[in-house]
């Protein structure tokens, strides 16, 4: 399988990174056709689509899905929720699945653990490795909110309580 990301970068500082993490395959839809340069990569369709963005991408993304492809919502960055035509999961086998961890907390806290403790035991591994590009002490929250605002967060920006 290959890692491949589609993004429409504030500046090619995103793209840069996105290389750097191991991504085989960079659609920049900003400057591409989305929809044509996801066929010419994966002309036998994408298997696993995380959409953290939304928006008038996400319908393409989900076109592109192979047969019995997994389309999971993860979020609306973009601030527009897509309405999708649900004749496209019918035509494809596929599936779409709301991945909505605060709500996982509450419902199915056992589960959620077990993910927390596989995610944790990746980290430590070194099989992951975030990329925070910055942090802020809590009373400079604004300000990370506002880089955030901005797009011009590279990976994380994480808010630390002040130490005692």
């Amino acid at each position: 399988s290959r890692w491949m990301t589609s993004c429409e970068p504030s500046d090619d500082s995103k793209l840069k990174v996105c290389r750097e993490k191991g991504a085989e395959v960079i659609i920049n839809y900003k400057d591409q056709d989305l929809k044509a340069a996801l066929k010419e990569v994966a002309p036998g369709g994408v298997d696993v689509v995380l959409d953290p963005v939304g928006g008038p991408a996400s319908e393409v993304c989900l076109r592109a899905t192979a047969w019995n492809g997994r389309y999971m919502v993860i979020g609306f960055a973009s601030g527009e929720i897509p309405k999708i035509p649900l004749n496209l999961p019918l035509l494809k086998g596929a599936s779409v699945m709301g991945v909505f961890w605060g709500t996982m907390i509450a419902k199915e806290p056992m589960r959620f653990m077990g993910h927390l403790k596989d995610l944790v035991g990746l980290y430590q591994d070194g099989k992951i490795k975030p990329l925070v590009s910055s942090t802020f002490p809590l009373d400079g929250a604004w300000e990370a909110l506002n880089l955030l605002s901005q797009r011009k967060v590279l990976g994380k920006a994480v808010v630390v309580p002040k130490s005692e």
